[in-house]
């Protein structure tokens, strides 16, 4: 008998048993990952004498494989454009919800007599909510058109972030096992540095190497690409000291701006579901039943402080971004749960051996009782809202309102000075990171392989050539970028006053420039400090006055922005309204929603004026989306058609109430319809006797297609057959006749054939 590695057998239970559970929770309408949770318990050590499984261990490494697919499939969601876009309301949020949430874990670990490195992972855990569990949450409440939800997600996107930088931190004080200021400050710079090179670098070079293979991409090539690129990412990031899942995060959000995003996404979720399946399978494994009823107050006042800290410091946040007192308790409201960043960050506590195993299934069951209340919570925004309303003064009620308005009106005076500066900080940040970091690796890795191929004093020129072709469009850009803009041209011509602060400027950027030319020959060659100025000086000097490298420069920067908005300009392509009106609609408290005409619809082929959406719902139709055609702004007398595309503008409340009327219209329709019966379709035959009153009259004239509404499929005869006979063709005697109909129509026409006819 062959046998079977016990890894497979491992496999085949894990998955078997996680689809039955996962069944019965979908069934219940929980989240699917409770299940997976609840089958690793099943299967772990803690509920029968021994584990199901054969070996744990071949598990867990399949689970780390989850974390690495779940964080890149994040990285896909996650976009750091779209982090650019979401706006100061869902960073300021995001902000407030991290530290005070973070410091609430902290003093509640410490409170319940944990050490200070369990009290801080706490803190990390509790302070990032589940984006899978509220997008979840969102659809089955039908809440994902709201305009609060938008801003929900931004504030995820933010933290999405947040989490991948606190991982590292937690990671470097849990090795260092001190909280060193200057460690963490060097720790977060160097994070901040290597996300900006791989970032810029990925962006730079990932799009393009796509877009010239893409003809050579179908599904099954760019599935094995991108898990190729994503494993890779992984690679650099562990060779570079960090994690692998920071390393997937990266890759994923380089991929998210490629113009391929969305099939990458689509290719790579059965993977991501599959691995992270397994993931959360052997979270489950993790939790003893036993240490979880003994450690029943710790859960219980852990997850008191998710949900009423959660929904304080969101709202709080949003708030103070100012955003209206509904909007800001609905967003708090949504984020009351911890997901799978808590299990990653526990997972990393584990693997560090810094935190007590107590902790982790302790996290879990709060992620479960937090996961399990979301829906209920959610629902509890409104109440909650009109409750807080009510009990507050009038005058309180009025300053929050123009708060509010304040803040979305306000016009912001743009500052020459301030505006020219901030762009040449940019400037010099990015391109000097990017600078330093290649410079390093160069010296690590390329030169001493350059000076093994060619020793001596040409293998130090040559790798300086090198290193001076690749540096030398990012150094100009450093000395010579936005020194033609238009805020320095103003301020040049403005005041004479303004021209030495300018100068300095420029002359501070090219010596910056010039000590990092100096820092390269100083490291490449054993020469005097002077030979050192000078050959840098002239290096300096061609690359400012240099037309090649000036064209080189602009190619390089063209490039990396056309591959950083190739999928923005291309969503705009195809959206349906610009995001500029979309904006200026949130601006005036109303949004855009997208609804399809159900072909049971009972809107179908009736015009807009007489479904009067605007006076019934308050709701205006923007756009009709028919297949390739846009109408734009549609009259009164323009129909709807099965599966149009509309989109409509207005308030929450009337885009609720329109949706919650196209439902109730549809689904009542349906009923209707899956209620009717229908007959099928069937075949009969009969055989035409001599005498029979079919003889020598045709199909036409037979009065079968007509009369008893049926249809002559084929004639069997014996010189052959007549497949789909046309109407003039005429009955013989002894012909084979194929009839097709309805059940009804064929019994009735054959009792009108004559008994002789049937066969």
């Amino acid at each position: 008998m062959a046998h079977i590695p016990v890894l497979i057998q491992d496999l085949a239970l894990i998955l078997f048993s996680a689809g039955l559970i996962t069944i019965l929770f979908k069934w219940l309408r929980q989240p699917v990952v409770l299940g997976y949770i609840v089958a690793g318990l099943i299967a772990g050590p803690h509920i029968f004498s021994h584990s199901l499984l054969g070996d744990i261990g071949n598990i867990r490494i399949w689970g780390e494989i989850g974390v690495i697919f779940l964080l890149f499939a994040l990285g896909m969601e996650f976009s750091f454009r779209k982090l650019m876009n979401v706006g100061g309301t869902a960073v300021i949020s995001a902000l407030t919800i991290v530290i005070g949430m973070m410091t609430t874990g902290y003093f509640t670990g410490k409170m319940l007599g944990w050490s200070d490195m369990n009290a801080l992972f706490l803190g990390g855990m509790l302070s990032m909510s589940s984006t899978t569990i509220v997008f979840k949450a969102f659809q089955d409440l039908n809440l994902r058109s709201q305009h609060f939800a938008s801003l929900v997600i931004g504030i995820l996107v933010v933290e999405d972030l947040f989490a991948v930088v606190l991982m590292v931190l937690l990671s470097t004080l849990a090795v260092s096992k001190q909280f060193e200021g200057v460690q963490m400050i060097t720790s977060v710079l160097q994070l901040g540095a290597y996300l900006l090179f791989w970032f810029v670098g990925g962006i730079f070079l990932i799009p393009s190497f796509l877009k010239r293979v893409r003809k050579y991409l179908n599904d099954e090539t760019l599935l094995v690409v991108s898990l190729g690129l994503c494993l890779g990412m992984v690679i650099l990031a562990v060779k570079a000291g960090f994690s692998a899942a920071l390393g997937a995060f990266v890759m994923g959000s380089v991929l998210a701006e490629t113009v391929e995003a969305d099939r990458i996404e689509h290719l790579t979720k059965p993977v991501k579901d599959l691995f992270g399946a397994i993931f959360f399978v052997s979270v489950g494994m993790m939790i003893d039943p036993v240490m979880l009823y003994q450690q029943w107050l710790p859960v219980l006042v852990i997850s008191l402080v998710v949900i009423f800290g959660q929904i304080f410091f969101a709202s709080s946040g949003v708030l103070l971004s100012g955003q209206p007192l509904s909007v800001a308790l609905q967003s708090g409201f949504s984020l009351a749960q911890i997901g799978e960043f808590a299990f990653i960050i526990a997972a990393l506590g584990v693997s560090l051996h810094v935190t007590d195993p107590i902790l982790y299934p302790i996290v879990v069951a709060v992620s479960v009782i937090t996961t399990f209340l979301t829906p209920y919570i959610m629902r509890l925004a409104s109440p909650a809202c009109r409750f807080i309303e009510g009990r507050m003064s009038r005058k309180m009620l009025n300053r929050l309102r123009r708060y509010s308005s304040r803040s979305e009106t306000t016009v912001v005076q743009k500052n020459m000075w301030k505006e020219l500066l901030r762009q040449m900080a940019q400037i010099v940040l990015i391109y000097g990171v990017i600078s330093a970091i290649f410079i390093i690796l160069y010296l690590r890795y390329a030169a001493p392989f350059v000076r093994d191929l060619v020793p001596g004093i040409f293998g130090g020129l040559i790798s300086l050539l090198l290193m001076l072709i690749i540096l030398a469009p990012l150094l100009r850009a450093i000395m010579m970028k936005k020194n033609h803009s238009v805020e320095f041209t103003t301020l040049w011509n403005d005041k004479r006053f303004n021209r030495g602060p300018l100068i300095a400027l420029v002359s501070a950027r090219i010596l910056l420039c010039l000590s990092i030319v100096m820092f390269v020959i100083a490291r490449l060659f054993t020469i005097a400090f002077g030979l050192i100025v000078a050959i840098s000086i002239v290096i300096i000097i061609v690359f400012i006055y240099s037309r090649f490298v000036k064209m080189h420069s602009i190619k390089l920067e063209r490039r990396f922005l056309k591959n950083l908005m190739a999928r923005q300009t291309e969503n705009e392509k195809n959206a349906p309204v610009s995001a500029g009106f979309k904006r200026s609609m949130l601006a005036r408290d109303m949004h855009l929603a997208e609804f399809q005409v159900e072909m049971y619809s009972p809107g179908i082929c009736k015009d807009l004026k007489e479904l009067d959406f605007r006076q019934k719902m308050g709701v205006n139709i923007v756009k009709i989306i028919r297949g390739n055609q846009h109408i734009n702004i549609p009259g009164g007398n323009e129909r709807l058609y099965p599966y149009d595309r509309i989109i409509i503008a207005g308030t929450d409340t009337q885009v609720e109430n329109f949706r919650i009327f196209i439902e109730e219209r549809n689904s009542e329709l349906k009923k209707k319809l899956d209620d009717t019966t229908y007959e099928n379709v069937s075949i009969e035959k009969f055989m035409i006797e001599p005498h029979s009153f079919f003889v020598g009259k045709s199909i036409a004239q037979s009065g079968i297609r007509d009369e008893a509404q049926c249809l002559v499929i084929g004639i069997d005869r014996a010189d052959g057959s007549v497949l789909n006979p046309a109407g003039d063709e005429v009955f013989l005697p002894d012909d084979l006749v194929w009839v097709a109909g309805e059940r009804s129509r064929l019994e009735s026409f054959l009792q009108m054939v004559t008994p002789f006819d049937l066969e």
